[in-house]
């Protein structure tokens, strides 16, 4: 049967016109075409292909002939097939239409729009939640309780407080603790802080800053918190033995004017860094007293506190920084704590007088040990009296006054001589003791130890706030690449590396702070006694001899190497003294004796703080850790 060519209404071929064309499908005509085909049982199409809206088919006995005027025209097909599959045939035509398509991809735009719109609207609606939250925030002590947190269970279990936004829980707002948190804070870290008592310390420590450690705090950017609490300047130390004293100035020629010691009410310094981190909206302040360490495995998940209100409670984090002072109850469960006490201070507030050398610090070598003055206001001024070991006269009775008055108030000097005597009848005496214990750590997976809490030194040298900004540097450092802190075993060998990298500073302010002391305190061994003359003779010469001990002191010169070349070049200027101008058996016998001296001195401190970390860094395997891969 031979196939016609005839005009047709073939939905796919629209009639001619003059407009421009366009393609309209009608089901009406579709059915029709399909309906009159099947009726009058002509032969449908087996194969069919379409180019440029021209179909032709083809079966396997016969070709189709093409249609050689335009596409307005019908073909019909010889051979038989199936309703079905022109049914198929049909319906791929009427998906290819534009209008079909363009809806289609309208309504894809759409909804694409719309679940941007809801996800903004949900991100706005978390940020206003949080902005309420953070408005809820305790005016007094700057807390924040979270709502989450629930009463004890009658298991007698607490629930935990599930803080998500928490990336480091920090145990203590001290010194460190404060400064720590307003510097993660910044870093874009969620720090939750829990302090025992938010009112303002009252402590006769921790009331000198030494230069060093005034450039870290510019570093930190927390200079400001030395403003507008009577922080006084502090240029250089003077020392006093025996009548004669030497003045120490502090090397600053190459730093800023502003640059230098800061003393001050060691209260009001914390406050004010209190109340600066506080101020950031990822720092969460709260009071409360933490009972233990939350331990999994191995890890330490958090913390169990008690809050003011009595309520005991469970606080989670990915990192727990403990640095809760010197008188911390958690550090057995971080490091292996050998606290050593070698005395104790006693303090008193002299008002209005002058000291000898202004905006200095004054040591005077007394018997049996140290004596220190320095100022803390505008019209006060700082005494702490060194008592060896821990045995104190009693306060109530009055024999501690009567031990000041008699004993210590002879060695004052006479400008002071006065105040002091008013100080001590003022009856406002405090009692201190002085704690000394190497860094020590027993690396623990979600938890690091900071401040007092891990390494102590004594006070003499006022190098503790030193060392614990130095030490929220390197953390800072340490923790900046990594966003992610939620894989306690890498972050905790990777974190192995800052007990390396701390001990430039940390270990020549210990070590000096432990030597000088001993130095400085009255012995009755002869050798000791030419040992404490030299040192002040040595530092009385100035120039290097002057300059690199006070570097050293202050934290400028963190240098362990330069610390015990400088602590060995007193031990042979006082052999020298010894020898000159005439050596004798007996003053032979003592130079040895004092070289001996000076080894049993510092070589047990620098053991301690170990000889490895202090001279060779680099050699740690800890030293070259990078951090974990995110």
């Amino acid at each position: 049967m031979l196939l016609q060519k005839a005009p047709c209404p073939h939905p796919y071929h629209p009639p001619p016109s003059s407009s421009p064309t366009t393609f309209r499908f009608k089901s009406s005509n579709i059915v029709t075409f399909l309906l009159h085909n099947h009726n009058n049982n002509q032969p449908h199409l087996s194969t069919t292909s379409f180019h440029n809206h021209k179909p032709t088919t083809t079966t396997a006995t016969e070709k189709l002939s093409k249609s050689s005027s335009t596409s307005n025209s019908c073909i019909s097909s010889s051979s038989s097939g199936s309703f079905s599959l022109i049914r198929t045939k049909m319906v791929a035509m009427v998906a290819v239409d534009p209008y079909v398509l363009w809806t289609f991809f309208a309504s894809l735009v759409g909804f694409v729009a719309l679940s941007v719109l809801r996800l903004r609207n949900y991100g706005n609606g978390m940020a206003k939640d949080r902005s309420k939250v953070q408005k809820n925030k305790n005016n007094t002590n700057k807390s924040l309780v979270s709502e989450q947190c629930v009463k004890s269970s009658d298991e007698g279990e607490f629930p935990p407080v599930y803080r998500s936004s928490t990336d480091v829980i920090i145990v203590g707002a001290g010194v460190a603790g404060a400064a720590l948190a307003h510097t993660l804070a910044k870093e874009g870290r969620r720090v939750h802080v829990i302090e025992r008592d938010l009112t303002e310390p009252d402590r006769i420590v921790g009331e000198l800053l030494q230069p060093g450690g005034y450039l870290k705090l510019i570093e930190l950017g927390l200079e400001d918190c030395v403003e507008e609490i009577d922080a006084q300047r502090v240029l250089g130390y003077a020392l006093f033995k025996d009548g004669k004293n030497t003045r120490l100035t502090y090397p600053l020629e190459q730093f800023h004017s502003d640059v230098a010691g800061r003393s001050f009410h060691n209260g009001r310094f914390i406050q004010r860094m209190r109340e600066k981190a506080s101020k950031l909206t990822n720092v969460q302040l709260e009071q409360g007293t933490v009972t233990s360490l939350l331990e999994e495995n191995g890890t330490i998940k958090g913390v169990q506190y008690k809050t003011k209100d009595g309520q005991e409670l469970k606080a989670y984090a990915p990192l727990t920084i403990v640095c809760d002072g010197c008188f911390s109850n958690l550090r057995r469960s971080l490091c292996k704590p050998q606290v050593e006490v070698p005395s104790c201070f006693v303090g008193l507030i002299l008002e209005n007088c002058e000291l000898p050398f202004a905006n200095h610090g004054h040591v005077i070598l007394g018997d049996p040990s140290p004596i220190l003055f320095y100022p803390i206001s505008s019209t006060e001024v700082r005494c702490l009296v060194d008592v060896p070991g821990q045995k104190l006269p009693p306060i109530a009775n009055g024999e501690m006054a009567n031990y000041l008055k008699t004993v210590v108030a002879p060695q004052v000097p006479p400008e002071l001589h006065d105040a002091f005597i008013s100080a001590v009848d003022k009856g406002n005496i405090r009692t201190m003791p002085n704690r000394s214990m190497p860094a020590n750590p027993q690396p623990t997976p979600g938890a690091l130890l900071m401040g007092d809490a891990f390494n102590m030194r004594h006070p003499l040298t006022g190098g503790g706030m030193t060392v614990a900004l130095s030490d929220i540097v390197v953390l800072r450092d340490l923790l900046k690449p990594l966003r992610n802190l939620h894989d306690p075993a890498s972050l905790c060998k990777y974190l192995e590396s800052f007990y390396t990298l701390r001990k430039p500073v940390a270990s020549t302010i210990n070590t000096l702070a432990g030597a000088l002391y001993k130095v400085f305190s009255a012995s009755p061994d002869e050798a000791r006694k030419e040992m404490r003359q030299a040192c002040f003779d040595y530092l009385s010469l100035g120039g290097t001899c002057s300059t690199g001990p006070v570097a050293l002191l202050s934290g400028l010169n963190p240098h362990p190497l330069s610390l015990v070349l400088h602590f060995f070049g007193v031990a042979v200027y006082g052999v020298g003294r010894l020898l000159l101008p005439f050596p004798s058996p007996k003053r032979i016998w003592i130079g040895a004796r004092l070289i001996l001296s000076a080894s049993g001195i510092i070589f047990p401190i620098i053991k301690a703080e170990g000889v490895r970390q202090m001279f060779f860094p680099a050699t740690i395997p800890a030293y070259h850790i990078a951090p974990p891969v995110e």
